[in-house]
């Protein structure tokens, strides 16, 4: 008896967790289906952003699919910035390690898009990327 209980509560952590795997694998499902339509796409546990063209669209995963929804042209971006706990760094060479890493947004109407990720790589990644595509863009509108 004395024993059951002992192991009662190794058995509650091991529901929990396939409970939370389970929650985990609907997202990423919920993120492959939404992520079709796109060119170019990445998910993580903070939210999910996508490219297709000229357009960026970025949301939050749930197990329901993506919510909060926002998209936003390139075209109307001035700047792109790498920020990792609030503090603007180099793209090219980032720190090893930071809490709050973002890829900002600054739109020409003075409101800016902040993006979350969980991984520096990524975002320096995603960021130089999207950078080159708006300097060419830029270049491009500019003749």
């Amino acid at each position: 008896m004395e024993r059951g209980l002992l192991w009662l509560p190794l058995l509650v952590a091991f529901f929990w967790l396939a409970w939370q795997g389970s929650k985990e694998y609907q997202k990423v499902e919920a993120y492959r289906i939404w992520a079709e339509q796109f060119e170019r796409a990445k998910y993580d546990i903070y939210a999910v952003l996508a490219q297709k063209g000229n357009d960026i669209t970025w949301g939050k995963p749930t197990t329901t699919g993506i919510t909060e929804l926002e998209t936003f042209s390139l075209l109307d971006v001035e700047e792109i910035r790498f920020l990792i706990n609030g503090n603007l760094v180099d793209i090219e060479n980032p720190p090893l390690k930071g809490q709050k890493i973002e890829l900002e947004f600054l739109l020409n109407n003075s409101k800016s898009i902040h993006v979350p990720f969980t991984e520096i790589p990524l975002a320096a990644q995603w960021g130089e990327f999207l950078q080159k595509t708006l300097k060419n863009l830029q270049l491009g509108n500019s003749d």
